[in-house]
């Protein structure tokens, strides 16, 4: 076996995108069996949960695809320029299903500005911040944008318990301050700072922020691109 010299990493990365895709196929066919059926699943618990770790899932085999590009030095921020409020609508839309499924107010407060930024890349940070919201909030999610000190701010708040001491955060995130042992590897944190870090101008460089607060007084994710 040892002879053929099978690129391992480049096999489980393979596998990874496939998975990644049937996943994306799934999530896709309960959004429609929602559809089909809204009073029968409008309060299942059980389809709530199925919804939502399919999109756990999915959020993490993209992150995991991201960190393996990001390890063969081939993860390229391709900038555009986007309307932002109309981007935030765009990701929200997707969790819609399963914020109402669940019961979740929702609401987006930003400024019409133009931002500049990876749309792929920004979506899958955003996806994975709005899950962890979904999982953690009481009943109320928030996205924000607004244009700080030169930064494109773009947040995502909900009214839970918010980010333990440990957790809070700014700047970025080395791969090597990740804790494997625990339950918690920070995986989609290290993602969204690299990804943020991707994003630069001059010497001003992308980055995230974790506090509590807000207007709904819980936990506060930021990721702030120059």
């Amino acid at each position: 076996m040892t002879d053929q010299n099978i690129d391992f990493s480049m096999v489980l990365a393979s596998a990874v995108h496939d998975m990644k895709n049937s996943l994306g196929m799934l999530i896709n066919s309960l959004d429609e069996l929602r559809m089909d059926h809204k009073e029968a699943l409008a309060h299942s618990n059980q389809f709530n949960m199925l919804q939502y770790e399919a999109e756990r899932m999915h959020n993490d085999l993209v992150q995991l695809l991201g960190i393996y590009r990001l390890g063969q030095d081939n993860l390229v921020a391709n900038v555009d320029e986007h309307f932002v409020p109309d981007f935030l609508s765009e990701q929200l839309a997707r969790h819609v299903p399963l914020l109402d499924g669940l019961g979740i107010q929702y609401s987006i407060e930003a400024d019409d500005i133009n931002g500049f930024f990876d749309e792929h890349l920004l979506t899958g940070v955003l996806n994975n911040t709005i899950n962890n919201a979904i999982r953690y909030t009481k009943s109320q999610l928030r996205l924000t944008a607004r244009d700080e000190d030169g930064y494109l701010v773009i947040g995502v708040e909900d009214d839970g318990a918010g980010y333990p001491e440990s957790m809070q955060h700014t700047g970025t995130l080395n791969f090597k301050s990740l804790d494997f042992k625990g339950g918690s590897t920070s995986l989609g944190l290290f993602f969204a700072s690299s990804i943020a870090a991707m994003h630069n101008e001059g010497e001003r460089i992308g980055s995230i922020k974790l506090h509590n607060g807000g207007e709904l007084g819980g936990g506060v994710f930021e990721i702030w691109l120059p």
